[in-house]
């Protein structure tokens, strides 16, 4: 008996120290929902990886804790139980320290109010922008396909350019949000995931702006590689087409 409680004993005590050491906790409420599960995930290695989850039967609160040594994107997604495929994602930038999330069954993603988290706030203000240009690119696109379908081709040309300016303003705002918050462990990560098809050179501009401690975060790191296989792969291509 005593041979088979220390294994068990030994395991519980490693799980209470893990869970202990964690220096990030989420903590939230999905109102109105009363039967589900939500996953505690995050991406590694373009894989998602589930790191938690919790039942929800009845009562609408979860809470999650993890260890992680710099902000990063974590995602919660919402399994209602109610046959629909295309159920909830909802991405916020983790970092140490208690964060907070309220939003409901309904509109998970959208009516999220998210606090507790600095980078949180500052993705949220440049997503804000972004969103504004998509919704009107999407008018554009509309309007266009309206004067190509009516055979007013003229309109149709112009409201290509002025899409086309519309992009090119989108383009400029990452660039700007970008190296306007080098202190921001947004920065990096904003740049892989809206900037990555940029110039060389900008890449290398915003990479040496970064404060110190954003430059040895996990964005931070992953940005520096992604730049140096650029310039590797330029230089292998380079040779190449000298043979």
């Amino acid at each position: 008996m005593y041979k088979l409680l220390v294994p068990t004993l030994i395991a519980l005590i490693l799980v209470s120290c893990g869970k202990g050491n964690d220096n990030m906790i989420v903590n939230g409420n999905v109102e109105g929902l009363r039967k589900g599960t939500i996953y505690f995930q995050k991406l590694e290695d373009s894989t998602m990886v589930t790191l938690d989850s919790i039942k929800i039967d009845g009562k609408s609160d979860f809470s999650f804790s993890t260890t992680i040594e710099s902000p990063e994107v974590f995602t919660l997604y919402l399994d209602k139980n109610d046959g629909n495929l295309l159920n909830d994602r909802l991405d916020f930038f983790g970092e140490p320290g208690t964060i907070t999330i309220k939003t409901t069954r309904d509109y998970f993603a959208p009516e999220a109010k998210i606090e507790g988290s600095e980078s949180q706030k500052t993705w949220e203000e440049y997503k804000s922008i972004l969103s504004k240009f998509s919704t009107k690119n999407l008018e554009l696109i509309k309007e266009t396909l309206q004067a190509t379908k009516d055979g007013k081709m003229e309109i149709a040309d112009s409201l290509k350019q002025v899409s086309q300016r519309n992009s090119t303003r989108s383009y400029l705002y990452t660039l700007n949000f970008i190296l306007n918050n080098k202190d921001s462990y947004t920065a990096p990560y904003i740049t892989l995931a809206n900037a990555y098809n940029t110039n060389v050179k900008y890449l290398d501009s915003i990479n040496n702006s970064l404060t110190p401690e954003v430059a040895d975060s996990k964005y931070g790191k992953m940005l520096a590689e992604y730049i140096k296989e650029i310039k590797e792969n330029s230089t292998t291509a380079a040779k190449d087409s000298i043979k």
